[in-house]
This record gives structure tokens, C-alpha cells and sequence, in this order.
């Protein structure tokens, strides 16, 4: 195999790191990876993202070719060739591959599932030595080797070795006193439009946008956080974006404590596994 993926790895010392997903979770990952020094990441999306929290999601370079998140940049490529030049730049690769059919060619000591389907969308324990899993949909010894709980509260963070994660209850996490109200889904199929742009600053009441004829109401006050762009096709329970009500400008453009939390629990997985494997 004509492998300068390969040769990369070894000269540098460095796993090569795989994450399924690269939305704002996702992307929460890749930096908690990439400031520690575990810069061989690859990122797989799917053509279409639906991340609503873009400004802060690498997902966002499939459309714009590029996309930087607390200076760190990701970059758009569309064959699994190109993965060493952008290495070599410095940046983060992502590649269209919902079905993760590149990764023989990648050849990943390390596969994170970060796509947070809540059910797992094909990810097994044989794509790599270590396969991780973030939240409830897979079995810590079945389909991976780690899972890493990603539900709001004590438990964050934390690497589940054995069993599963908290199932999902469907409620978001608690933000400035507010779970469900803050989030919005599309309650029909259709084409979703917006007058809005994150960081806009909303009150109760306003109309966040449409699926086609039916109005998405602000059931609080705050700063959109989070929004679908502009004339998206969506299918019923598509989330459309979410309204942080402490009103703080500035976290539009930050991982969140969620993201980051979950990446630090990505890279204890990872690092016991490299310490673990490259002593015995």
C-alpha cells in the first residue's frame, strides 16, 4: 500500500485520528485533540451538514472550503490523498464520507464516533485498535472499546469502560435555567427560512424563521446561539437552532463547556491507550 499517511504517522510518532462527525461537538473534540499535540485528525461529514451551531463547527468548510474555530483551521478536501499536505500545513482535513468508507486507506489507530445520532450509524469495534463511541447508541466492549458520556451533569466527560452512556431523555441540558425552551425543532418537512443570523439577539415571542408556512416561536429571551442557514430543506425533528438566554455574545464563537468537556474525556481514552499500548 502506497501509504504517506503511513510514513507520517511513524515519523511523527503520532496516532492518526479519525472522527466521524464535525459538527460543533465534534469539533469541541478536534481542538481538546489538536492544542494537545494530536494534530493527525481526519474528519468525515456528510455532504449536507446540518450543524446549527456553524460558527463553531468544522462541518462548515464542506460549504466554504475552509473554517477556523478558535484558530484552528479546518479544511475541505475531497480525496484521502490530500490528508498529508493539509497535515503539513498545519490544518484539519475533512472529507465528505458519511459511510466512513475511506478508512482502509487512512489506516486510523483511533476512530471517534462524534456524529451524536443518539443510535449507531455503523461504527464497529474491529475499524481500529481504539473506537470510540460519545453517547448513548453503542456498548462499551461490543461496537467500541470506550463510549464517553455526553449528557449534561456530573457525569460529563467521563470514559465509560463497560455497559453504555445515560440514554437520551430528549430534554436538553440546563442552560441559564432553561432546557427545552431554549431548543427548536422543525415540527414538519419542508424549507426552512430565516430572517436571523447567529449572534442576533431575540426576544420572546419573535419568529426565528419558517418551515415552509409554520412559524418557529422564541419561547424565551437571548442570543441565537445556534440557526440552520437560510432556506435549508428539512425533515420533522431537523433541529433548527437553539437561543442562549444568558446573552453572551462572545460564546457564538467558542467550543462549549459541553464540547470540550466530552474532548477531554476523548483524550484521556485516547492517551491511556497510546501509553498503555506503546509500553507493553
Amino acid at each position: 500500500m502506497k501509504s504517506g499517511l503511513r510514513e507520517n504517522t511513524m515519523k511523527t510518532a503520532l496516532p492518526t485520528i479519525v472522527i466521524r462527525g464535525a459538527g460543533d461537538l465534534a469539533t469541541g473534540v478536534a481542538l481538546r485533540l489538536y492544542r494537545a499535540g494530536l494534530h493527525n485528525i481526519v474528519m468525515l461529514e456528510t455532504a449536507d451538514p446540518l450543524a446549527v451551531r456553524r460558527t463553531v463547527a468544522f462541518s462548515e468548510c464542506v460549504k466554504h472550503n475552509q473554517m477556523t474555530v478558535e484558530e484552528v483551521t479546518a479544511e475541505y478536501i475531497t480525496s484521502s490523498r490530500h490528508v498529508s499536505k493539509v497535515w503539513d500545513a498545519g490544518n484539519v482535513p475533512v472529507l465528505t464520507d458519511a459511510s466512513a468508507a475511506t478508512l482502509p486507506r487512512l489506516h486510523p489507530e483511533v476512530v471517534v464516533d462524534a456524529i451524536i445520532a443518539k443510535r449507531n450509524l455503523g461504527t464497529d469495534i474491529l475499524m481500529a485498535p481504539l473506537v470510540i463511541g460519545l453517547g448513548p447508541g453503542f456498548t462499551a466492549g461490543k461496537d467500541v472499546h470506550k463510549i464517553i458520556e455526553t449528557k449534561r451533569g456530573h457525569h460529563l466527560g467521563r470514559v465509560i469502560d463497560n455497559g453504555s452512556a445515560a440514554p437520551n431523555t430528549g430534554i436538553p441540558g440546563n442552560i441559564g435555567g432553561h432546557t427545552i425552551k431554549r431548543v427548536y425543532w422543525a415540527k414538519n418537512n419542508g424549507i426552512f427560512t430565516t430572517p436571523h443570523e447567529i449572534g442576533d439577539t431575540v426576544e420572546q415571542g419573535a419568529t426565528l424563521g419558517l418551515v415552509d408556512n409554520t412559524p418557529i416561536v422564541a419561547a424565551i429571551s437571548g442570543i441565537i446561539r445556534g440557526l440552520l442557514r437560510n432556506e435549508t430543506p428539512v425533515r420533522i425533528k431537523t433541529k433548527l437552532g437553539d437561543i442562549d438566554p444568558r446573552g453572551t455574545l462572545s460564546y457564538c464563537g467558542e467550543a462549549s463547556d459541553k464540547a470540550l468537556s466530552i474532548g477531554g474525556g476523548v483524550l484521556e481514552a485516547i492517551c491511556n491507550h497510546i501509553f498503555t499500548t506503546r509500553q507493553s
